[in-house]
């Protein structure tokens, strides 16, 4: 039997199960501290969908299997709008699924991107299971446009045991 897996847009109800993820998130892949408001100002925005939305796989009020967080604005250097996806991040209990989370939750950002009418920008900086992630993003979105580097700093090395 095959797993029926959607994703459903955010709500407030969803705040303290989106926190709980964004700090996982943050253990495996932030490169430096997390601060709780900055964190809980973006995840805000995008659940009363301020300029921002966010995409859930999981039932409301149950563990957040897996979500992606956009926002909506300019580049540094346009007024143009963008779809910046600021993180996608499937709880490590889903990851071995023939389903795919990280790909539906693409697939996702990918439908806000043509429904505005407007570019998404999305990338992979990890230094967790990179290349699998980068194969991953080449076969949703093509070929990457760049690439991110690190210097004097490796994702995950900050991971506090305590937030």
């Amino acid at each position: 039997m095959t797993e029926d897996i959607t994703v459903r847009i955010g709500t407030p109800e969803d705040v303290h199960a989106m926190m709980d993820l964004a700090l996982m998130a943050c253990d495996e892949n932030g490169f430096v501290n997390p601060d709780k408001e900055k964190l809980l100002s973006e995840i805000w925005q995008g659940l009363v969908r301020n300029y921002g939305i966010v995409g859930i796989i999981g039932k409301p009020n149950e563990t957040i299997e897996g979500a992606v967080l956009l926002r909506i604005g300019p580049m540094w250097y346009s007024h143009d709008l963008v779809v910046e996806e600021k993180a996608i991040f499937v709880h490590p209990d889903y990851r071995k699924s023939k389903t795919g989370r990280a790909k539906i939750l693409c697939e996702f950002s990918k439908q806000v991107a043509d429904e505005l009418g407007i570019p998404l920008m999305i990338g992979v900086l990890s230094n967790n299971r990179t290349q699998a992630k980068i194969k991953l993003y080449e076969r949703q979105f093509g070929p990457p446009t760049g690439a991110f580097f690190l210097y004097g700093a490796r994702t995950g090395d900050h991971a506090l045991t305590e937030h």
